[in-house]
């Protein structure tokens, strides 16, 4: 009779009590969202749904242009020039 167990199959783990226990003791943060059941409130939903996404697109289409429009820099690179040519200024005054 063979010793030991036999190689790539294992018992199957018990189910995610732990796991379940886990899910159950921190619920989800956020706002809890009910999808309509109405058709008139299923209407007004998608519409909501629409323009929120298109006001949100145009935000970022603005915010996208506003950045392209000025040269683009690093600011720790421009924060660090500053202070080395303060440094040059006050030896020099010294």
């Amino acid at each position: 009779m063979a010793q030991g167990q036999i190689k790539g199959l294992s018992k199957s783990k018990g189910s995610g009590g732990r796991q379940a226990a886990k899910a159950a003791a921190a619920p989800k943060k956020g706002k809890r969202y009910i999808a309509p059941k109405k058709t008139a409130a299923v209407k007004q939903a998608a519409l909501h749904k629409e323009l929120s996404a298109k006001i949100n697109r145009s935000i970022e289409q603005q915010v996208a242009a506003a950045a392209s429009s000025g040269k683009l820099t690093i600011m720790k690179n421009v924060a660090l020039e500053g202070t080395s040519s303060e440094k040059a200024a006050k030896a020099k005054k010294s």
